[in-house]
């Protein structure tokens, strides 16, 4: 099997651009939620920390939609992307446990609604892109030990 080419690569790293204005506006959602909803934690610091989850969960998202362009060599953008995907997986997860371990506010349905919408917007795109990645560093990187 040939390793991708720059074009077949550009291809799999571009996003959908309604998709990624959807997921943000799932992200605003929940952030607003999260910061001004009425949400009550079993821990002290549990809702601070939450917000905090919260906001790193927006950083990993602008990290999955940002363009790969300045990256100059195709398997470092298609590492970049496999790396920011699984990021983003993991800071959602990290998400989900910290919006279940609330357990009161007149948000707090809301705001679980909120986070699974937002996982499901988001890794319902990138969780096959990023096995799509994946594949493509394999191809690569078999083609490269065929030389």
């Amino acid at each position: 099997m040939s390793a991708p080419g720059r074009d077949e690569i550009d291809r799999a790293l571009a996003l959908d651009a309604a998709w990624a204005e959807r997921a943000r506006a799932a992200w605003l959602t929940m952030m607003a939620l999260a910061v001004f909803g009425d949400l009550k934690g079993r821990r002290i610091g549990g809702v601070p920390r939450l917000r905090k989850q919260a906001l790193d969960s927006g950083e990993r998202l602008r990290a999955a939609l940002a363009d790969r362009d300045w990256i100059p060599q195709p398997r470092e953008r298609l590492k970049n992307a496999l790396a920011t995907a699984i990021a983003l997986s993991d800071a959602l997860d990290e998400l989900t446990d910290a919006a279940g371990a609330l357990d009161g506010g007149a948000d707090r349905g809301a705001f679980c609604d909120a986070v699974a919408a937002l996982r499901v917007q988001t890794m319902d795109e990138l969780g096959p892109r990023a096995n799509a990645w994946a594949a493509l560093l394999d191809r690569r990187g078999e083609a490269d030990d065929n030389r």
